[in-house]
């Protein structure tokens, strides 16, 4: 099972309000802020919607 290490980069100040309420909703922030979220279909499409904000890693356990 792997996990997404999730990354804010840019800051979703100026963004859609979608896109803000997506950014908050998966846990990020501030900028720089990191958190880690199992990886499902659920986080992807979250993650597909602002993928111009953020870095996302793989972890393996």
């Amino acid at each position: 099972m792997t996990d997404l290490k999730i990354t804010l980069i840019r800051s979703a100040a100026h963004s859609l309000p979608e896109q803000r309420k997506t950014v908050k909703a998966l846990g990020l922030g501030r900028v720089n802020g990191t958190v880690v979220l199992p990886d499902n279909a659920a986080t992807r499409g979250a993650l597909l919607k602002i993928a111009h904000l953020i870095s996302v890693e793989e972890i393996n356990k």
